[in-house]
């Protein structure tokens, strides 16, 4: 399957002209958000395989936007803004972001991202569709968790983050593994982000009742690990 369609969420127009004049080159699919009061409508109608989204929106920050899509879709989300400060990144992440770009934007860096984040969110070439520890079930093509009948839907980072802590069950995994690993570069990413993304993740399995499957080892990064029922 082919996933080029990109859904651009971004109010000033020349802003939004330019980055889709940009894609298309690369043969992206794109389409730009028309009425801002209805996001999710035009999200749902279009069906994309990454949002581009802006954070100063009318109406609606891209925040609540976000948390909007995230209720119904895991799709690749990258926040585009000029407040590229740490709080605003870090807050991108928390609210269900998968990276974070600051303005002006670098159509290089822009397009380089976009394409690791496809990478990321739907190629598992080394990874096997399917992967399980104990009485858990990891789907990395649908980014799908499951545990005695309980299913938790994880964001692409969510999954890719799930299935390198499956690959090395109850052994450290360090977060400069991870961190090269989700984002293939350390350049424009931080520990605090990585941090963010488990702190999510672990709220997420813990309100779906799932035991504790992460564990923090000080010092070095995180493990999979489950004590026997």
């Amino acid at each position: 399957m082919v996933h080029n369609k990109i859904l651009i969420v971004e109010d000033d127009q020349k802003i939004s002209q330019i980055i889709q004049s940009e894609l298309k080159k690369w043969n992206y699919q794109v389409q730009g958000i028309n009425d801002f009061q209805n996001v999710l409508q035009e999200f749902a109608a279009f069906q994309p395989d990454l949002v581009l989204l802006d954070i100063s929106l009318p109406y609606f920050n891209g925040y609540h936007w976000c948390q909007e899509i995230r209720k119904t879709s895991t799709v690749p989300v990258i926040f585009l803004s000029s407040a590229n400060d740490k709080m605003n990144m870090l807050m991108a992440m928390n609210m269900g972001g998968d990276d974070f770009i600051g303005k002006p934007v670098d159509l290089e860096i822009l397009t380089a991202k976009i394409q690791a984040t496809f990478r990321r969110a739907y190629q598992f070439n080394e990874t096997p569709q399917e992967m399980v520890y104990k009485a858990v079930k990891l789907n990395v093509l649908t980014g799908e968790l499951f545990y005695k009948g309980q299913l938790v839907r994880l964001t692409p980072n969510e999954t890719k983050i799930v299935a390198i802590l499956f690959q090395h069950p109850e052994q450290a995994v360090s977060k400069e593994t991870i961190m090269e690993k989700l984002w293939e570069s350390e350049e424009f990413i931080s520990k605090n982000t990585l941090t963010v993304n488990l702190t999510r993740l672990r709220k997420k399995l813990s309100a779906s009742g799932l035991p504790v499957l992460i564990h923090t080892i000080k010092g070095v990064g995180y493990m999979l690990m489950m004590s026997d029922d």
